[in-house]
């Protein structure tokens, strides 16, 4: 455990020593101490550790992190041993969810189009040059990525889920940048007052709060005084009283709550105390954002709606509609 802790705060170190995290440097230390260290009990996590470290040791001769793919190198980087060494690779680390990715020309096509929610609410969000910023739920971190190539100063994603930071790491072996970092756990596990970042984002994790409510109240406390929350979730149509929650599944998830019409969110967001609340956007998802892929080969978006009515879930709700909301602490 010692040793975890000094490799913890060593790594913590550039991030706590010039940024308003600076006070919470030892509490952070000891909760991803206590993380990594349950990371490495997982049963795949050897497997995926032996992927990474068998992917081709070859040096990138350029990244791009402000394009649709985060890309990673030039086919002409590698020679066919090398693809083949790195597909073999990244394909240990299925299922990829969040993307795309760009690696030596070798493109994964993840379940979602994510960078289809970057380029919707990217110019409508306070411009992240700059900025010490917080992405809760970031998957493979995709996200993260496509922030730090924004202009943020310091890019923290924090995921509970331990292959999400596997396929972050085999970027990171590349990417080689540590101001982006990948903490794996949720927003529970963060040492509490931490109203440190200047921008914090909350995508399709408001709905699997069993207390939306309180989960805004989290975000807010992570903020400085000013900071900005970018909030993207599922909501219903209708006016500030509806509000659906399912009988037991939606779009065969087990673990969705409430989803709130637009007004009804402004409501929870006012009440919790934020200000300057806007609408960026309202999309249904589609099943070209959200689909099975080489990359993804389990059920996706297709197989959760009803195969008669593509505006219902298989459950016969409505189908998925997202909004992505601005506000001010």
């Amino acid at each position: 455990m010692n040793t975890h802790f000094s490799q913890a705060a060593g790594w913590l170190q550039p991030l706590t020593a010039t940024t308003a995290l600076t006070p919470y440097h030892t509490g952070l230390a000891e909760v991803l101490t206590r993380a990594f260290t349950a990371c490495e009990q997982h049963g795949d996590y050897a497997r995926w550790q032996q992927a990474i470290a068998a992917l081709p040791g070859t040096r990138p001769s350029s990244t791009e992190l402000d394009t649709d793919a985060i890309r990673i190198g030039l086919s002409s980087d590698l020679n066919d041993e090398e693809r083949t060494k790195l597909v073999q690779s990244l394909q240990q680390l299925h299922p990829w969810r969040k993307g795309p990715f760009d690696y030596f020309g070798t493109r994964i096509e993840t379940e979602w189009r994510s960078d289809w929610k970057w380029d919707r609410l990217k110019d409508a969000i306070t411009p992240l040059h700059g900025r010490t910023v917080l992405d809760i739920g970031c998957g493979s971190g995709y996200h993260c990525w496509r922030m730090r190539g924004a202009g943020a100063e310091h890019v923290i994603g924090i995921d509970p889920t331990i292959l999400f930071l596997m396929q972050f790491r085999a970027a990171q072996r590349y990417i080689q940048d540590s101001r982006v970092q990948f903490w794996p756990i949720g927003i529970d596990d963060l040492p509490a007052g931490m109203a440190c970042f200047d921008t914090v984002f909350s995508m399709g994790i408001l709905y699997h709060r069993r207390s939306p409510i309180d989960h805004l109240l989290q975000l807010k406390d992570l903020l400085r005084k000013g900071g900005e929350l970018v909030l993207e979730t599922l909501v219903v149509e209708g006016d500030e009283h509806h509000c659906l929650l399912p009988a037991d599944r939606y779009a065969k998830m087990r673990n969705v709550w409430f989803l709130p019409s637009v007004a009804m969110l402004v409501r929870w967001l006012e009440r919790s105390g934020f200000r300057d609340i806007r609408l960026v956007d309202t999309t249904p998802t589609t099943t070209d954002e959200q689909r099975s892929t080489d990359w993804m080969r389990f059920e996706s978006l297709a197989n959760y709606l009803d195969p008669h009515d593509p505006t219902r879930t298989i459950e016969g709700y409505p189908a998925p509609l997202r909004a992505t909301m601005t506000a001010i602490k």
